[in-house]
């Protein structure tokens, strides 16, 4: 069902959605649009040129390009598919022209990639296989990137296309599971047995309680405000199409602001995290390690990693297992706890610090260690995290503690964004933004509820979405801004009485429902294509 015709409200008061952007709007998007690439081209280049990555074949290079491009895709498709939700309140109440609207969110969105802290991009990628992250250089890696991707983008986009509020992360994680689950099956294994579902489970409950939260935090707010707010302007109908009262407007901008900021420093990491991914396999020299580390961090690292590997191996003195790489991978991938890999993470813990301690810095790891001393550092952080939580482990409170400590480490040294990526993310995002908004803008306004939204309804929907992203983006959990956002203009006009539009509540439980099913069988079929291809 097509849920883009005009909704239930009087001509007079629809906001006027078709106008034209002016030539300064169009002049601001190409401009933008033309550095952020010169830019991502320009440090790209400089950063490749400075580690002294020998280009022995242009085919990964080519393979980078069209990664980069999808990735972006990914966000560009984002920005439009789910910041709209954030402009809709703002636009319905008449509070901002659509136009200035969107470049508003636009910039916000910007400004909220840029001082992102990374934590949601590097809790995505954890979600991936460990073989696949391990090899993410190799065919059936560039598979994977591939697969997910696009997987996400073409489900995106036909929701969009219907003007279904369907998440964006929600997609993604789906996109991520597929491939998991396939990747599992090929090799013979247990579908069930690709996927971190600690991890899963963890986003899952995030994305599942978000629209429970936006629904009912946003009714008791607009209930509170009814109880002490007793301004009537308040809860009343935009007259026309005339701005609100400046304070209510002003409410209503700041919240569509904070929206607008939340969504970007959480929904940009997850392009970070995978355009981080595909550099990685790429470009290794470069971007494996952090080589802007200071060298005296870099003597406490190695410091760090003897005192780890002593420690445990004073609490568990068996001997290490002959490949304690493999023993870490099949741990970290099946979670099953065995005798030997304590030692074989102690003795993880002094090739690291052996690796980093003989070259003195990252930046002078030779190009064919490079991807070893990453991966060795990645199965350690990774095998830390699950001790922490796994019983019967036998590590003491002083190795528990240089553990924690290490993986700080090991963490600064990997789990690293260059500013150049921040910023063609942020561009993105900021640019979708302000393209194809109008179909899910028409829903979140026109399509949930049976009277036009009111400025209690609209700055409680807002106020409840601003402050649920940002409170996921400081715990690292991915949330959906759709979610939380167009549930709490439903909830809102539960909690008013106004009645709800059922044929649109029944189209969005539909893409809820539907879209980790159809995003898991789209990317395990994608992966499976792409893996015969590369």
């Amino acid at each position: 069902m097509n849920t883009t015709t005009a909704g239930t409200l009087p001509p007079s008061s629809r906001p006027k959605l078709d106008s034209k952007p002016g030539p300064l709007t169009a002049i601001l998007f190409v401009g933008l649009l033309a550095a952020g690439l010169l830019f991502t081209g320009y440090s790209l280049v400089g950063d490749i040129s400075e580690a002294g990555t020998p280009a022995t074949t242009w085919v990964p290079f080519l393979l980078l390009g069209v990664a980069l491009l999808i990735a972006l895709g990914f966000e560009f498709v984002n920005g439009f598919h789910d910041t709209a939700n954030a402009v809709a309140t703002v636009i319905y109440t008449h509070s901002m022209p659509p136009n200035i609207a969107v470049v508003w969110s636009g910039f916000f969105n910007f400004l909220g990639v840029l001082v992102s802290s990374g934590a949601v991009a590097f809790g995505i990628i954890s979600l991936l296989p460990v073989e696949l992250i391990l090899q993410v250089g190799s065919g059936a890696g560039f598979a994977m990137v591939f697969a997910l991707l696009i997987a996400a983008i073409v489900w995106n986009l036909g929701t969009w296309w219907l003007g279904l509020p369907a998440s964006s992360s929600h997609t993604l994680i789906g996109s991520i599971i597929g491939v998991g689950i396939a990747n599992a099956l090929m090799h013979g294994r247990d579908g069930t047995s690709g996927v971190d579902w600690a991890q899963a489970t963890k986003v899952g409950y995030s994305l599942l309680l978000s629209p429970l939260v936006g629904f009912g935090c946003a009714a008791l707010l607009l209930v509170a405000l009814r109880a002490f707010v007793k301004n009537r302007a308040l809860y009343e109908e935009p007259k026309g199409n005339q701005p609100p009262p400046w304070w209510i407007r002003g409410l209503l901008v700041l919240t569509c602001t904070g929206v607008s900021f939340a969504h970007g420093s959480n929904d940009g990491q997850k392009g970070m995290g995978l355009i981080m991914l595909i550099l990685v396999g790429t470009v290794p020299m470069a971007y494996a390690l952090n080589r802007a580390m200071p060298v005296d961090q870099v003597t406490q690292f190695a410091a760090m990693a003897q005192a780890t590997q002593t420690s445990l191996q004073r609490g568990a003195p068996a001997a290490a297992s002959a490949d304690p790489r493999k023993t870490l991978s099949d741990y970290v991938r099946t979670k099953a706890l065995t005798p030997d890999v304590v030692p074989a993470l102690a003795a993880m813990a002094g090739r690291i610090g052996q690796q980093v301690k003989q070259h003195g810095s990252l930046a002078r790891v030779p190009v064919d260690a490079v991807a070893n001393v990453r991966n060795d550092m990645y199965l350690a952080s990774e095998a830390i995290r699950f001790l922490d939580k796994a019983d019967g482990t036998g590590i003491d409170a002083d190795a528990r503690a240089n553990l924690k400590a290490f993986k700080k480490q090991i963490d600064d040294a990997t789990k690293f964004i260059p500013l150049w990526v921040k910023v063609a993310v942020a561009i993105a995002l900021g640019l979708g933004t302000m393209v194809g908004w109008k179909r899910i803008v028409v829903t979140v306004g026109e399509k949930i509820g049976k009277t036009h939204l009111t400025y209690a309804q609209g700055a409680s929907a807002e106020l409840v979405a601003m402050m649920t992203i940002g409170a996921a983006d400081v715990y690292g959990l991915p949330v959906s801004t759709t979610h939380v956002l167009s549930s709490g203009v439903a909830g809102t006009m539960a909690a008013n009485r106004s009645g709800l539009q059922m044929s649109t509540i029944r189209n969005l439980l539909m893409a809820w429902v539907l879209t980790l099913p159809a995003a898991i069988l789209l990317s395990g079929s994608l992966y499976w294509l792409f893996t015969h291809l590369f």
